[in-house]
């Protein structure tokens, strides 16, 4: 009856995953050679690391991430020049978001860029940093819709709290003024004080002429150059590539290569 008792009062506080591993312990006589104090130390690993998984879960959905990816599945093998092995581990360690870098990748379509850029925002998740990613059309209209029902001021707090925001596919068209101005909003806020990773067709060389506007254009781009690393890919669209490896193999033709493979084969990136 105290075993039921003790359970029913784990679950009341909410300790449910160590309420699981108390009763596997009273369950299995493998635990009967265990001290005291190394029961007592794997309960409490147990609600710890569910809660930690919890709070995991919880970041990786607020962070909207279009891809599930992770640096783990990143397919090295793929025909793709500009992805250094040093810098993505230098990258993985997450310092760049401890310290309030950014970080851009640019490329052409099709190249792996959101896909890589969910991997570094998932990274973040892993390592206990918030993060959201947003198409930057979407965020334009977002904005726009918040200026106009009173929420923008809440909006902008929102972004300029998040540890990593993903702006996505940055640049495909030029920018109207209300929608330069929110952009510089939105990167003030968060100039060194937080990361922005930003992926773009355009080389940033190009920025200026896609913002518009030569003085906020300065203003943009001073902010988010000035501590970011950039990482410029090159190469075959990956979609492209996937596609005529999925018409090879489908004809009986020879197999492709290993880099080749649709997603689900050895690798599991998918741009």
């Amino acid at each position: 009856m105290l075993v039921h008792a003790t359970v029913d009062t784990m679950t009341a506080m909410h300790l449910t995953a160590m309420a699981d591993a108390f009763q596997r312990q009273l369950a299995s006589p493998q635990f009967a050679d265990l001290s005291f104090e190394e029961r007592v130390g794997m309960l409490i690993d147990s609600e710890w690391t569910a809660r930690e998984q919890r709070k995991l879960q919880r970041r990786l959905r607020a962070a909207n991430l279009r891809h599930a990816a992770s640096l783990e599945d990143l397919d090295w093998r793929a025909p793709r020049r500009g992805l250094d092995k040093a810098l993505v581990g230098s990258l993985a360690t997450c310092a760049w978001v401890q310290q309030h870098h950014n970080l851009v990748i640019v490329g052409p379509t099709g190249i792996g860029k959101s896909w890589l850029a969910a991997a570094f925002a998932e990274r973040a998740c892993r390592s206990g940093y918030t993060a959201y990613s947003v198409r930057v059309p979407r965020l334009f209209h977002d904005l726009a819709v918040a200026r106009g029902d009173g929420s923008y001021t809440r909006l902008l707090a929102k972004l300029a709290k998040t540890a990593v925001l993903v702006l996505d596919d940055f640049g495909l068209t030029a920018l109207t003024g209300p929608q330069r101005q929110d952009l510089l909003e939105v990167i003030e806020d968060r100039a060194e004080r937080a990361s922005t990773l930003i992926t773009s067709q355009l080389p940033v060389k190009a920025w200026h002429e896609a913002i518009g506007d030569p003085t906020l254009a300065d203003a943009i781009c001073d902010r988010i150059i000035h501590t970011a690393q950039v990482i410029e890919l090159h190469g075959p669209s990956m979609r492209e590539v996937r596609a005529k490896a999925q018409r090879g193999g489908s004809s009986g033709g020879a197999t492709a290569p290993a880099s080749l493979k649709p997603a689900g084969s050895a690798s599991k990136e998918t741009p």
